[in-house]
């Protein structure tokens, strides 16, 4: 959202043009109208709520920030209907989502707010553990029983799949509830009329239990290529769905605390423009003040090859790409490895046989920069392309086997793997590099 846009909708609030502000908002896609509120000032991002049809007011309000979210409610605390209303046509999993960032007793007032079905609804979800599956799924299904004829299934299904999350699966339950099949809506829609859901039915399906972590549910979305998969708690009882728009959310969500703790601020994913500065002195004092005393063994590396740095000067133009080089590879590595742990691709067991693919494939790599800095070191210092082309091959062999190997030490002491981070893994590798580089050359110069 461009800023010109936003000084728009600010300048049509200030002069309260109202009519012109539904008008603009009236085809407006949700997602877009949840980027201009997040980026409104306090106050106007409440206006301009107010303004949006109830359904659309819906729609957008789960695509807003939570500081958003929090704002919006408090602006509209005078209207307690208008509250009500709102939380009461949220889909129950965005509702939960929202209402687990909230202080307990702000939530104990809200639920209170919803209507008696919803309000079972939600301190029913409220009731799994933290980032279980359970706190994921949506009760809005539909599901017919195993003697419903396939006519009486479709006139179900057009009574009740109004509110449903998706109707591209129908579950079979039995009397109990309890789940025993899944059939996709076509195969419904073009059995005969007279047919019984039984005929239908394989007993052939995959769920997902309520209590179980969400990192389970992503990795049967992606074995299964479903829509949705049916939720079920210990003895089988179809409790609701998660829909894959769902999981992509966690997916979204993990993906960047990963990639925060990679960066090396650990558990610190907060506004920068909200946070308090200690805070976020605290959470990157740490790393940094670490890898201050880390470069200090760098220092100290290339003060033991002094004499050879003095005896060949030219050397010292092909330090940083070098040891860049190798840092980089580490960086790569280490990427791939926590993508694949986080994932469930690779499991430290299989770091053995990882070692040796890793071995060759950063063998080639390595012969391939060689031959390109080669080429450079031909001009700039000929006399020592030997020394340079070998110390690029065995530094990135060395970074890249260092960052392939370390994400599965922190995984072996339970530790998270994405804390092995990009600094510390270049900084072991720019300490090995230098190494490298002057053992190479105080050998080939035979000092």
């Amino acid at each position: 959202m461009g800023e010109t846009d936003i000084t728009f909708f600010e300048d049509l609030i200030r002069e309260k043009d109202w009519s012109a502000l539904r008008h603009e908002l009236e085809d407006m896609d949700p997602i877009l109208i949840a980027e201009i509120i997040d980026e409104l000032p306090e106050q106007d991002d409440v206006i301009l709520f107010r303004l949006l049809p109830r359904e659309k007011a819906k729609n957008t309000f789960q695509y807003l920030e939570h500081e958003t979210q929090e704002q919006i409610i408090e602006g509209l605390a005078k209207n307690v209907n208008r509250v009500a209303g709102l939380l009461n046509d949220l889909d129950p999993d965005d509702r939960t989502a929202f209402f687990e960032e909230l202080p307990g007793n702000i939530t104990q007032r809200l639920i209170q707010l919803l209507s008696p079905e919803e309000r079972l609804i939600a301190t029913r979800l409220l009731g799994y553990p933290e980032h279980s599956i359970g706190r994921l799924m949506t009760p809005e299904f539909v599901a017919v029983k195993p003697d419903f004829t396939v006519e009486q299934a479709l006139k179900h299904i057009r009574m009740y799949g109004r509110d449903s999350e998706t109707l591209n699966l129908i579950y079979v339950v039995d009397e109990n509830w309890k789940l025993i099949d899944d059939i996709r809506i076509r195969e419904i829609i073009l059995a005969d009329p007279e047919q019984h859901i039984r005929d239908l039915m394989d007993e052939h399906f995959v769920s997902l239990n309520a209590f179980d972590d969400q990192e389970i549910a992503i990795r049967v979305f992606q074995d299964q290529d479903r829509i949705a998969l049916p939720v079920i708690d210990s003895e089988g009882l179809l409790l609701g769905i998660v829909t894959v728009d769902d999981v992509m959310d966690v997916v979204e969500e993990e993906t960047t605390e990963d990639f925060h703790k990679f960066g090396s601020f650990q558990a610190a994913i907060v506004n920068p423009l909200k946070a308090k500065i200690f805070f976020l002195y605290q959470k990157r004092i740490l790393w940094l003040i670490l890898l201050v005393f880390m470069n200090v063994f760098s220092g100290a590396a290339l003060a033991t090859f002094e004499g050879v740095i003095q005896s060949a000067v030219s050397l010292i133009f092909f330090l940083p790409l070098l040891i860049g080089s190798g840092g980089n590879a580490g960086a790569q590595s280490a990427t791939l490895m926590i993508r694949s742990l986080a994932i469930g691709d690779v499991e430290t067991k299989d770091w053995f046989r990882l070692l040796g693919r890793e071995f060759l494939v950063s063998f080639l790599l390595g012969v391939t920069m060689a031959a390109g800095v080669s080429l450079i070191a031909s001009v700039r210092a000929p006399q020592h392309i030997v020394v340079v082309a070998a110390t690029m091959i065995l530094a990135v062999m060395s970074g890249s086997l260092i960052g392939m190997i370390t994400p599965f030490i922190f995984t072996k002491l339970k530790l998270d793997p994405a804390t092995a981070s990009a600094p510390l893994i270049t900084s072991i590798a720019d300490i090995s590099g230098v190494v490298i580089y002057f053992s190479i050359a105080s050998w080939y110069m035979g000092l």
